[in-house]
């Protein structure tokens, strides 16, 4: 049997100390006050145990991997109009850009970049009574953790500061590709952005996807075939246009943010989460990369 403990405990002494750590975001603020130096790891067993090292228990902005969790919950509708209105192939291109989407009509890539996420927020907007409430519920339910919540400061100075989401959500509009108020959709999605969790709390919202839609408590959320369809889009854009080098290296659905959270999984399995503020020139966090290569190579386990 594997020693979880010793492989991730050695590959956070081995990288805790690494000269070169990457960036830590500032083009949000708030985001910029993280300390470079952090990084933590936390592994979730299906079978129910847990490793850690470093950093596991610090909350951080989880940021784009809240993508994942909005679409799981739209998803969960079967709005049979939700692949109409966004596709599933990898955009190529940073995660925030918006040629793309006007050179085709106003249809979002896929909903893991932030036009098509936007999109996924339109519908959370129409479908939820209260959404911002309901969605954070849903959360604390599949991470079987109430104390998960929002940073309201990261979310106003996600507002503050987001005039290229914007951008996004209006060209959306323009497309007849959202259905609310602009506004109403950004509120919504800068707080979805701004959750904090920690990696061990992260790793347990993820459980659904390596559980074939089961969380902690055994409620079946989503289908295993809704699974599948999340997991496969992790594999291909949860990366932006690093998603390819992330299925070379490490050969798992995952999701990064730029808060320097990254999410990956195993089906059936394991769920395996990081986090170190300073990010690669791609925006992933430059530490989280190497530490989940090292993983899987070190424990020859991957979906290939």
């Amino acid at each position: 049997m594997l020693d979880f403990n010793k492989i991730i405990n050695n590959i956070h002494n081995n990288l805790k100390n690494n000269v070169v750590k990457g960036v830590v975001a500032s083009y949000i603020p708030e985001l910029s006050k993280q300390d470079v130096n952090q990084f933590g790891i936390f592994m979730q067993h299906v079978d129910g145990r847990t490793f850690k090292a470093g950093d596991a228990q610090t909350p951080f902005s989880i940021q784009s991997i809240s993508k994942v969790l909005t679409l799981s919950k739209a998803i969960a509708f079967e709005d049979n109009n939700l692949w109409k209105r966004v596709d599933v192939e990898p955009s190529g291109n940073p995660f925030n850009h918006l040629s793309l989407l006007e050179l085709e009509n106003g249809i979002p890539r896929n909903p893991l970049i932030n036009a098509g996420a936007i999109v996924i927020a339109d519908i959370l907007c129409t479908k939820l009574e209260n959404p911002k409430e309901d969605f954070l519920k849903y959360v604390r339910d599949i991470a079987n953790d109430q104390s998960i919540n929002y940073n309201f400061k990261v979310a106003e100075s996600e507002r503050k500061t987001g005039f290229n989401n914007y951008a996004a959500a209006n060209l959306l509009k323009s497309f007849d590709n959202l259905n609310n108020d602009v506004d109403v959709v950004m509120d919504f999605y800068f707080h979805q952005c701004a959750i904090e969790m920690t990696c061990a709390q992260v790793a347990k919202a993820f459980y659904v996807f390596a559980n074939s839609g089961r969380c902690f408590n055994n409620i079946q959320h989503i289908t295993s075939s809704q699974v599948k369809r999340i997991n496969a889009i992790m594999l291909t854009c949860g990366f932006y246009d690093e998603s390819g080098e992330f299925a070379f290296e490490v050969g798992l659905p995952g999701k990064s943010g730029v808060g320097g959270g990254i999410v990956a999984l195993l089906p059936n399995h394991l769920i395996i989460s990081t986090w170190s503020p300073g990010l690669n020139p791609k925006g992933n966090s430059l530490i989280g990369m190497q530490a989940l290569e090292q993983f899987t190579t070190q424990t020859n386990l991957s979906i290939f």
